[in-house]
C-alpha cells in the first residue's frame, strides 16, 4: 500500500505540478470504491477540481488496475445453499422404476457385465456415489430449509438498508437543492426567480427614495436658508451704508427717516441673533454627546483637561491629594482611638444594608494579579471618563490595538494562530473588526466568531455593529438558536458554537468562510470540543482557511499542541491590581448574608435581587440608590443591556451574574467582586441516563477568572466566600470539560449526519467517557436514527436538521404519521422554554397554585402545556393574560418563536403540518413514539423505569402528582432532592410495541398486579419437619 501510494504522489506530481499524502488517499479510496474506471474518472470530474484529459485518464486506468481488490469469500450458508441445490438437480434426473422394469433392467445390465466388466464397475461406483449424495440431501435438506429463511431474512434487511440510504442520499440533495435555491444570486438575469425578487428590491428601494425625498428637501430648504440670510445681511448693510453715504448732508423727510431708522434696527437685531446662535454654538462644544451615525466625525470632543483643573468640593484634587498624605506621614498619639473614632463616624454617615450580626470578618491575603510597576502608577480610569471618550478612542485604548499589525502579520504568516489576551483585552471586539478592515471579507467571503453563549453572541455583535457604524443584522449580525439576526450582506458574523455546528450540515467545508474564530476557548463546551475536531480536520486541505483560537490565559499551551504546535500570540492585558480576601471560616449560607456578583443560577440570582431590594426599600432615603441588575442566560435582551447603561449620578451599581459574567463579558466600572465559589455544571449518569444540575465548587482558573473582572478599570478587591485552605486544597485545578459530563447523543446524531462514523478514533482533545458514547449510540438505534451497522438512516438525518433533542425530534417526526403535527410542535417548542412557564411569587404563591389548576386537563403535562398555549394564542398574545395567570410572558414569546421557527423547518423535512382535531390519542402516542426510552411503571413501592428498575418519583409540580396512573412516560429525569420526573404524561403499555416492538417485549411489560397467586395447600408444622 505504501508503494501505491507513492506512485499516485509521483504521478499527481507530473500532472498537477503537486502533490500530498491526503490527496494521494483520496485518490486510492475513490478508485477502490469506483466500479469501474469510467465512473472513477466521472467521480473526479464531478468533484471540479481536476481538468479531466488523455492524461488523467489515463492515469485512472492505471490506477483502478493496481487498486487490489478484495476476494469474494463465499459465505457458509451460501455454500451450502449452492451445494443442496446441485445436488437436488441431479437427483431429478432418476425415478425410482417398477419391479418389471427393475428386473429386465438386471438381466440386461448383467449381459453388459459380461461383455465389458470394467464399465460395470464403474457404474456401479456412480450408483454407490449416487446413493450416498441421495441420504446426504435427505439429512441436510431441513437444515438448507433453516438456512434459507434465514438467507431471504437477511437479504430483505439488506435491501431495505440499501433502500434507506437511497432515501436517505436523495433527501439530503433535495434539502442541498433548497438551500441552493435560497443563496442563489438574486441579481443574475437568467435566474427568472432572482430576477423577480430584484425587480421586487428596486421597487422597495424606489419606494424609500419617494419617502427620503421630503426630508432631503426640507434639509436643503434650512441651508439655503442659511445661506440666504448671510446674503441678505450684507446686501441690508451694504444698502445702509450707501444711503448714509448719499444722504448725510441731505435733510431727510419724515418718511424717508423712519424708514432708515428701521433698516438700521433690523440689520442690529440680525447681528444679535447671528452672536446669539454663534455662542450656543460655542457651549455645545463642551458637552458630550453620544456617537452616532454620520455625526461622530464632525461632533467636537471635549478638552478633557478642563474638568481635572477646575476646582472640587473641599479644595482641587491635587490639595486633597497632598492632605492625604500630610496626614499619613505625621505623628499623632492615640492613633488606635482616633481611628476607631473614624471608623465609628463613618459607620454613622453611610448606613449599612447588613446588620451587624451579619458581619463577615475577611482575612487578606497578598495582592494578586499585579501590573507592572508603570501600570501600578497609573491613574484609574474613572467611569466619567470612560463615557467621554469616543468610540474610536475607546478601540485606541483597548490593550489590543497596539498589537494590530503584528496580529495581522502572524495571521497572515500562519494558518492556525492560538491568541491569549486578558479577558476585556478587546480581542473578541476588535480582532474581527482588524481582519475585516484588512479585506478577508472580499470577494462575499464571511468571517465567523463563535461564542459559548447566546448572550454574548448577542451583545458583542450590537457592540461591533455600533462601533464599525452599520445597522445590526445588515454587515455585522448574530445567529443563535431560534434565532437569526443575518442578512445576505453580513460579512462579519458572531454565531454560538452550535450553530456553527448545524452549519457543517448545509456546508461541510465552510466554503462561504475566509476566517473563523473561536472565542472563549478555555471553556471547553461541548460544541467547543466537537469544532475542535472538526476545524482541524478542514483546515488540512482548505489551506486558504484562517482558524484563529482565542482563550485567556489557561491551555493555550494544550491549544497549541492540539493543533499541531501552532503559534501563540500573546496580548497583555492593562491589569490592577486585585487584592484577594478569604473568610476566617467557611459561610455556609452566602446568599441571605450579601449582595453577590456571582451566583449559581436563575433562581438565586432573582432572590438575591429581590433581597437586596427590599433591605434598600426599608433603609430608604439613609443610603444612595443601590441598582440592582441581574444577568443570566435566559434573561429579555433589553434587560440583559442594562449592565453596560451608564450609572445614574450619586448611585451604585450591583451586578448579579452566573459564570456568563467570567469571560464572556466585560462590564466597565465594576471594581468590587464578590465570589462565594460556587457554580452549576450539567453532570450525567450514563449508567441511569439521569441528567443533573449540580452546584458545585468551581475551579481554581474560575475563581482567578472572577477575581481578575475587579482590577478592569482600577485596583480592585475580590471578597472570597471560602478559605484560603479551600482554595487550595479543595478547588480542582481546572473544570471537566463538557463533553466528559454530559449526554452525546445530539453530537453523535450530528457526527454522523457530516459522515463521521469512526467515532471512537475522532480527533477529540479529551476523549468523552466510553460508556457515554456507546449509550448514545444504543439510544439513537433504538430511535431508529442509525441501522444495525451504525449507518445513519433516513430517519435519523431528518432528525439531525431539527434543533433540538434526539428524543424530541423523534417526537415531532411521529406526529406526521398520528395527523397530528400542530399540536405536538407546539408541546415541542414549550418543552423547549427550560420550565420557567409558571412562576410563583412568594407573596401570592396560593394565587399562582390556583392559576395553575385553571389549565390542567386530563392526559398530563404535555397536554396542560398545550392548553396554555392555546388559550394564550385565543388571548392574542396578551401580556396581560400572561400577569392574570402568573405566566412568564417572556418564556411564552420565547416558545412562539421556537414553534414558528420548527414549523419553518416543517417544509424543509417533508412533514405534512396537520391537526389532530381535538383528539389527544394521537398526541400521546407520537409523545410516546418519541420519548419511548423514558417509561416508568407503578409497582407496590412506587414509580421505577422499566429497563433499569431505578426508583423514580413524580414532580409535586406535575399534574399527576395526585393521581399516579399506572404507566407513564417522562421529558427529562433530574436530581435535586430525589430522582424527579418533570413533564410526564399518562399512556397504554400497549403503545410500547406499537411504537417500539425492538426494544421492549411482551414479558416486560405484563402487568404483575393483575395476575393472582397459585392455590396452594398449607402444610402442618409437623409436614414441614
Amino acid at each position: 500500500m505504501a508503494n501505491l501510494e507513492q506512485w499516485v504522489s509521483d504521478s499527481l506530481h507530473d500532472i498537477l505540478g503537486l502533490s500530498d499524502r491526503y490527496v494521494a488517499q483520496f485518490m486510492i479510496g475513490s478508485a477502490r470504491k469506483s466500479s469501474s474506471s469510467q465512473d472513477f474518472v466521472a467521480h473526479l470530474k464531478s468533484t471540479g477540481t481536476i481538468n479531466i484529459n488523455q492524461r488523467v485518464i489515463a492515469f485512472a486506468q492505471e490506477l483502478y488496475e493496481k487498486i487490489p481488490r478484495k476476494q469474494v469469500v463465499e459465505k457458509p450458508a451460501r455454500a451450502i445453499e449452492r451445494h443442496v441445490m446441485e445436488i437436488e438437480r441431479k437427483n431429478r434426473n432418476y425415478t425410482l422404476l417398477s419391479d418389471s422394469e427393475s428386473d429386465g433392467e438386471v438381466v440386461r445390465e448383467r449381459e453388459k457385465e459380461k461383455k465389458k466388466s470394467k464399465d460395470r464397475g464403474d457404474k456401479r461406483k456412480h450408483l454407490r456415489k449416487r446413493e450416498e449424495s441421495q441420504s446426504s440431501s435427505e439429512e441436510e435438506t431441513p437444515k438448507s430449509k433453516k438456512d434459507e429463511e434465514e438467507e431471504e431474512e437477511w437479504e430483505k434487511e439488506e435491501r431495505e438498508r440499501v433502500l434507506d440510504l437511497e432515501e436517505r442520499d436523495a433527501f439530503a440533495e433535495r434539502m442541498k437543492l433548497k438551500d441552493k435555491d435560497k443563496t442563489r444570486n438574486i441579481m443574475e438575469r437568467t435566474d427568472k426567480k432572482g430576477y423577480e425578487e430584484a425587480q421586487k428590491r428596486l421597487k422597495m428601494a424606489e419606494e424609500d427614495h419617494k419617502k427620503i425625498l421630503p426630508e432631503l428637501r426640507k434639509e436643503s430648504r434650512r441651508n439655503y436658508l442659511s445661506k440666504r440670510e448671510a446674503e441678505k445681511l450684507e446686501d441690508l448693510e451694504a444698502e445702509i451704508a450707501d444711503e448714509e453715504y448719499l444722504f448725510s448732508t441731505d435733510a431727510l423727510t419724515e418718511r424717508e427717516r423712519k424708514e432708515l431708522e428701521y433698516k438700521r434696527n433690523l440689520r442690529d437685531l440680525a447681528k444679535d441673533y447671528k452672536k446669539a446662535g454663534a455662542k450656543e454654538k460655542e457651549e455645545r462644544k463642551n458637552r458630550y454627546y453620544m456617537p452616532e451615525e454620520k455625526r461622530s466625525k464632525d461632533i467636537p470632543q471635549r478638552d478633557m483637561e478642563l474638568e481635572l483643573e477646575m476646582p472640587m468640593e473641599g479644595g482641587g484634587e491635587q490639595g486633597r491629594w497632598e492632605e492625604e498624605r500630610l496626614k499619613t506621614a505625621s505623628l499623632s498619639f492615640g492613633a488606635k482611638k482616633e481611628r476607631e473614632k473614624g471608623l465609628k463616624a463613618e459607620r454613622e454617615k453611610y448606613q449599612l444594608i447588613l446588620e451587624e450580626d451579619e458581619m463577615i470578618n475577611f482575612v487578606s491575603s497578598a495582592v494578586i494579579m499585579k501590573g507592572t510597576q508603570d501600570e501600578k502608577e497609573q491613574t484609574a480610569l474613572s467611569q466619567a471618563e470612560v463615557q467621554k471618550q469616543s468610540i474610536q478612542e475607546v478601540r485606541r485604548s483597548l490593550p489590543v490595538f497596539p498589537y494590530r499589525e503584528d496580529l495581522l502579520l502572524a495571521i497572515q504568516q500562519h494558518q492556525i494562530l492560538v491568541i491569549e489576551g486578558e479577558t476585556g483585552s478587546g480581542k473578541t471586539t476588535q480582532i474581527p473588526q482588524f481582519l475585516m478592515e484588512s479585506g478577508y471579507n472580499d470577494g462575499g467571503m464571511k468571517i465567523g466568531c463563535t461564542q459559548p453563549r447566546r448572550v454574548a453572541a448577542m451583545s458583542v455583535a450590537a457592540r461591533v455593529a455600533q462601533e464599525v457604524g452599520v445597522k445590526l443584522g445588515n454587515e455585522v449580525g448574530y445567529s443563535i438558536r431560534f434565532e437569526d439576526c443575518t442578512s445576505e450582506r453580513t460579512v462579519l458574523k458572531y454565531m454560538t458554537d452550535g450553530m456553527l455546528l448545524r452549519e457543517f450540515l448545509t456546508e461541510p467545508d465552510l466554503a462561504s468562510y475566509s476566517v473563523v474564530i473561536i472565542d472563549e476557548a478555555h471553556e471547553r463546551t461541548l460544541h467547543t470540543d466537537i469544532l475542535f475536531g472538526l476545524i482541524k480536520d478542514i483546515a488540512r486541505f482548505r489551506p486558504d482557511l484562517k482558524v484563529l483560537v482565542a482563550s485567556a490565559t489557561l491551555d493555550t499551551e494544550r491549544f497549541s499542541c492540539f493543533f499541531d504546535d501552532a503559534p501563540v500570540f500573546r496580548i497583555p492585558g492593562r491589569r490592577f491590581p486585585v487584592d484577594i480576601f478569604y473568610t476566617k471560616a467557611p459561610e455556609a449560607d452566602y446568599l441571605e448574608a450579601y449582595c453577590l456578583v456571582f451566583l449559581t443560577g436563575q433562581e438565586e440570582i432573582e432572590t438575591c435581587c429581590e433581597l437586596l431590594q427590599e433591605r434598600c426599600r426599608r433603609l430608604g432615603s439613609k443610603i444612595s440608590e443601590l441598582l440592582v441588575l441581574p444577568i443570566y442566560a435566559n434573561l429579555p435582551s433589553d434587560m440583559q443591556a442594562k449592565i453596560f447603561s451608564p450609572t445614574p449620578p450619586g448611585s451604585r451599581k450591583v451586578v448579579v451574574a452566573t459564570n456568563i459574567a467570567e469571560t464572556s463579558l466585560t462590564i466597565d466600572g465594576i471594581i468590587y467582586v464578590i465570589d462565594p465559589g460556587f457554580c452549576k455544571q450539567k453532570s450525567y449518569n450514563a449508567r441511569t441516563g439521569m441528567e443533573s444540575l449540580i452546584v458545585t465548587p468551581c475551579s481554581r482558573a474560575s475563581a482567578n477568572q472572577r477575581a481578575g473582572r475587579a482590577g478592569r478599570v482600577a485596583a480592585g478587591k475580590c471578597f472570597r466566600l471560602y478559605t484560603a485552605w479551600a482554595f487550595k486544597h479543595e478547588m480542582e485545578e481546572s473544570t471537566v470539560p463538557e463533553i466528559q459530563r454530559t449526554n452525546l447523543g445530539n453530537v453523535v446524531l450530528l457526527l454522523k449526519s457530516l459522515g463521521i462514523n469512526d467515532l471512537i478514533h475522532f480527533d477529540f482533545m479529551d476523549p468523552p467517557p466510553h460508556e457515554t458514547l456507546v449509550l448514545a449510540l444504543e439510544q439513537l438505534y433504538a430511535l431508529g436514527a442509525l441501522n444495525h451497522l451504525g449507518e445513519l438512516t433516513k430517519l435519523g438525518r431528518r432528525m439531525a436538521e431539527l434543533p433540538v433533542d434526539p428524543m424530541l425530534s423523534k417526537m415531532i417526526l411521529a406526529s406526521e404519521q398520528y395527523k397530528c403535527s400542530e399540536e405536538v410542535l407546539t408541546i415541542a417548542a414549550m418543552l423547549s422554554v427550560n420550565n420557567s412557564i409558571f412562576y410563583r411569587p412568594k407573596d401570592k404563591v396560593v394565587h399562582a397554585d390556583n392559576a395553575r389548576q385553571n389549565f390542567v386537563v386530563p392526559g398530563g403535562d404535555h397536554m396542560v402545556l398545550l392548553n396554555v398555549y392555546t388559550q394564550w394564542l385565543e388571548s392574542g398574545y396578551s401580556t396581560q393574560w400572561c400577569y392574570e395567570n402568573f405566566i412568564q410572558f417572556r418564556s411564552m414569546k420565547r416558545a412562539r418563536d421556537v414553534r414558528e421557527q420548527l414549523e419553518g423547518l416543517m417544509d424543509r423535512i417533508e412533514v405534512e403540518v396537520c391537526s389532530s382535531g381535538g383528539d389527544i390519542v394521537p398526541i400521546r402516542k407520537a409523545v410516546t413514539a418519541g420519548y419511548f426510552y423514558h417509561t416508568a411503571r407503578l409497582s407496590k413501592g412506587g414509580y421505577k423505569t422499566v429497563k433499569h428498575q431505578q426508583t423514580v418519583y413524580v414532580h409535586p409540580n406535575s399534574s399527576l402528582f395526585e393521581e399516579q396512573p399506572r404507566w407513564l412516560i417522562y421529558h427529562e429525569l433530574v436530581f435535586t432532592t430525589k430522582e424527579f420526573m418533570r413533564q410526564v404524561i399518562e399512556i397504554d403499555s400497549s403503545w410500547l410495541l406499537e411504537v417500539a416492538p425492538h426494544y421492549y417485549k411482551n414479558k416486560e411489560l405484563e402487568d404483575s398486579s393483575s395476575k393472582k397467586m397459585p392455590r396452594k395447600q398449607g402444610k402442618a408444622k409437623e409436614e414441614l419437619g
